[in-house]
């Protein structure tokens, strides 16, 4: 009896640090506005930036549980913030860069030191080439590659990148990444990309023979060339218009790529050289890699899907365009947009 007596205010203890560990902080609202994008920095701490109108918003996690008020970057006239295209974010060895694009098609950055945001030079060298405004960006230590659907040349959609080396205040000549044979890329879906030291992954929907699949290329010298581009997952998409959907890319502590994307009604996940996975109905994925195994976010008929490594699915809210992001490797937050407004949810893994 003593036994149970002296265990049971532990038991009571371990019951109620599970039950607080397990505890939910579901679907409340950040602040107004679209196209969330989500960037980790060294030190782990979250960083988010979004559209509101013609403003470039910035706010961070504080505590692992809340948000720091919005605080504005700058206001740019004809933002690109729907559909996919809104500002993009990456976090370097120094601070924090943010790409965004106009409805002219031209690209601008802006990166954060101490408290401070500055202007840093236009991305594309070629003015309003980025029609469409579906861009992405990435950073690992002093290394950013942004990547874009650009119509230079012959008006046809390719795949242009530009790296930073000084955290986004100055952008190299622009790059060509990858050109179909076919004539063009897919036109209307965005692009992602994944630095990872001196190696960069863009993985891109193409357009050939008719089919809308994703391919992945890789540059090992840091985006100054690229590789041949390869296709992901032995299933073909024929269609004859833009799904208007892109996907996710991740890379695990193994150094292998993960990647996530749509093909039809249906959301698979695969690795380059490997064969696809079901994983649900849906679209609008992404992914994040926490220990080596792999968080998916998507959505089906309005609602905001996470799928944890266990395989067990939540449904979060309604809404589209979840970004995902593990915080310390404990807990996993997404973050989305719904009715012009930013929502997240956080929760253990």
């Amino acid at each position: 009896m003593k036994k149970i007596i002296i265990l049971a205010p532990l038991l009571y203890l371990y019951a109620s640090c599970t039950q607080k560990k397990q505890q939910l902080k579901t679907d409340f609202i950040i602040a107004n506005g679209q196209m969330p994008s989500m960037a980790k920095d060294k030190n782990n701490s979250i960083h988010l930036v979004f559209g509101s109108g013609d403003s470039i918003m910035y706010v961070s996690l504080h505590n692992g549980t809340t948000f720091t008020k919005p605080s504005l970057i700058a206001v740019l006239p004809k933002l690109f913030s729907f559909a996919m295209r809104g500002p993009q974010i990456a976090a370097t060895e120094n601070g924090l860069v943010v790409t965004v694009c106009t409805e002219a098609g031209d690209i601008f950055s802006y990166y954060k030191e101490g408290n401070i945001w500055t202007k840093g030079n236009k991305v594309n060298d070629t003015d309003t080439t980025s029609k469409e405004g579906l861009t992405a960006l990435s950073a690992d230590e002093k290394n950013t590659f942004a990547v874009w659907l650009d119509v230079r040349g012959n008006r046809k959609n390719k795949i242009y990148g530009a790296k930073s080396i000084d955290g986004g205040k100055i952008w190299s000549k622009n790059i060509l990444v990858y050109t179909s044979p076919d004539t063009s890329v897919c036109e209307c879906c965005k692009p992602s990309v994944l630095v990872k030291g001196n190696k960069v992954y863009v993985m891109f929907r193409n357009w050939l023979h008719g089919n809308r699949d994703l391919y992945i290329i890789q540059s090992d010298d840091g985006g100054n060339t690229f590789g041949q581009a390869q296709k992901l997952g032995n299933g073909n998409w024929q269609l004859d218009g833009c799904p208007m959907d892109g996907g996710g890319i991740a890379i695990n502590d193994n150094g292998e790529i993960q990647t996530v994307w749509r093909r039809k009604a249906k959301v698979y996940a695969a690795s380059p050289g490997m064969s696809e996975i079901e994983l649900g109905e849906g679209k609008g994925c992404i992914i994040e890699t926490v220990n080596n195994k792999n968080i998916y976010a998507w959505t089906n008929s309005g609602q905001v899907i996470i799928r944890m490594p266990t395989g067990e699915k939540k449904i979060l809210g309604k809404g589209s365009q979840p970004v995902v992001k593990a915080i310390q490797n404990e807990n996993i937050i997404c973050v989305w947009e719904s009715a012009r407004q930013i929502h997240a949810s956080i929760f253990a893994l």
